[in-house]
């Protein structure tokens, strides 16, 4: 029996004047999490928001609050992305001084805990942390912008974390972020993709329902 799949549209892609009713359409049309990404001009060149926003968001939703911080040391805002009303947060591997103590940390604050790789960063260099993920995120895209094509050669990554959980005796979900829709989410559910950010795909459909559950029930 296949996992169902979870949904997290990407806040990136949503109407920003608009952002309480975009939520609703998201939660209405069978989305389980939000997709919050929090960017610094830094690490990826742009900026999105923080957590002022993500704290005027928080009462208008019960949907888990995915926050991806793409920023540099992200372990000196855990606090304020807690208090924001993060449920998980994850941390780029490129982007910490010492990642075994920022995903400690997140842990430590009683939320998920996410590692995030970029496309040309190899699934081995999670091995020594994946005992501490509640989650893995695959960037399917080069981090910083919506709207990209999906890099083919980042979908076999997909299974090389399910394969690496398996052997170390983890269960984690596996998620995948970038240029992911109906028509190629059903190769990264094949690898073992248990959560789909999608923003564009979800947010700039005419009929979100139809979106949400179109990427779900996709197969190769």
């Amino acid at each position: 029996m296949v996992k169902k799949i979870k949904i997290a549209p990407s806040l990136l892609a949503a109407d920003f004047s608009d952002l309480k009713n975009e939520i609703k359409k998201a939660e209405d049309g069978g989305a389980e999490w939000l997709h919050l990404d929090v960017m610094d001009g830094a690490f990826v060149p742009n900026i999105s928001f923080g957590p002022c926003v993500i704290s005027v968001l928080r009462p208008k939703t019960e949907m888990f609050f995915d926050v991806h911080l793409m920023i540099e040391e992200p372990v000196r805002y855990l606090e304020d992305y807690k208090k924001a009303g993060a449920d998980g947060i994850t941390v780029h591997f490129e982007a910490c001084d010492d990642v075994e103590a920022t995903l400690k940390a997140v842990k430590d604050l009683g939320l998920k805990a996410g590692l995030a790789l970029k496309p040309k960063t190899p699934v081995s260099v999670i091995a020594p942390y994946i005992e501490l993920c509640d989650m893995v995120l695959i960037m399917t895209v080069e981090p910083g912008f919506g709207g990209q094509k999906l890099i083919e050669e980042t979908v076999v990554k997909i299974g090389e974390v399910a394969s690496l959980a398996k052997e170390k005796g983890v269960e984690l979900e596996i998620e995948a972020d970038g240029g992911i829709g109906a028509a190629n989410a059903g190769k990264l559910i094949a690898q073992g993709l248990t959560v789909a950010v999608a923003g564009s795909a979800v947010f700039k459909s005419a009929d979100v329902k139809a979106a949400v559950e179109s990427i779900r029930d996709a197969r190769v």
